[in-house]
């Protein structure tokens, strides 16, 4: 499941081919998710701590909520952002994600965890750089954790909306994309994806408490594929401070391809 190795191949984003297919394959994944809602409920229970949902470019939490109920009815204290559609990365938008940070730990007490969409994944690995103690877990779907944007498809029109140097950016912030914040984090990631190539989803490095996942799934799918659901409340039902590595159970192992992602 885990891979630890650099990329060496060149950035490049997806093919055409698995753009195309992504809005079908997005709406069968849906379709999945409420036809097996029942027995999602069934995972593991959640310790009450909280979940801070953020979602990918250009969407909003209205993306998110089908995960946030069902981590809410697991036990969680799960929350959207509420700061409208993920569009602009400015310095502005970076404080007001981390007073939902804050918000958060102060009303719950304690560390939560951050679940980022794409784009969302990434913000979540800067705000657990930047609040280390406040954060106990980060988990990616899909995120393009690489300072070099030719990972994804999505990238032209970013620039168009943020230039090629966000103001975060120029003042020096969200440098090493790359490397993953000094809490446990997870990237879950297909190879797949029609939006962000799954090289750049890759985590690299010698921590044990980094590592990748992968699945079968479209980008636009990720955060109601089953599969992907099954890993996320995996992940988030570890005791705090007893983290191990992802090891899927019984049939559910079937979901989780098992090779080597370099």
């Amino acid at each position: 499941m885990t891979a630890l190795a650099p990329a060496t191949s060149p950035a490049r984003p997806p093919s055409r081919l698995l753009t195309l297919a992504e809005p079908g394959r997005a709406f069968g994944e849906l379709a999945s998710f409420y036809a097996l809602r029942p027995l999602l409920g069934q995972l593991p229970r959640g310790d009450g701590h909280g979940v801070l949902v953020l979602p990918g470019f250009m969407a909003s939490d209205y993306s998110t909520s089908p995960l946030r109920r069902l981590l809410a009815d697991l036990g969680y204290d799960a929350v959207g952002w509420k700061l409208g559609r993920n569009v602009k990365v400015d310095n502005a938008r970076i404080e007001a994600m981390m007073a939902c940070v804050e918000d958060l730990h102060d009303r719950t007490g304690r560390p939560i965890s951050i679940v980022g969409w794409s784009l969302g994944g990434v913000f979540a690995r800067e705000l657990a750089k930047m609040a280390p103690e406040k954060v106990r877990l980060v988990i990616s779907l899909g995120s393009p954790i690489s300072d070099d944007r030719g990972h994804t498809n999505a990238a032209r029109l970013f620039e168009m909306l943020n230039g090629k140097e966000p103001e975060p950016l120029r003042d020096g912030g969200f440098q090493g994309l790359g490397e993953a914040p000094p809490v446990p984090t997870t990237s879950i990631l297909t190879r797949t994806d029609g939006v962000v190539h799954w090289r750049g989803s890759v985590q690299c490095g010698d921590r044990e408490d980094c590592e990748n996942i992968e699945v079968v799934a479209s980008h636009c799918g990720l955060g109601v594929n089953p599969a992907v659901v099954y890993a996320v409340a995996d992940r988030l039902a570890q005791d705090e401070g007893a983290w191990k590595p992802f090891r899927a159970q019984g049939l559910a192992s079937l979901f989780f391809p098992r090779r080597a992602l370099n």
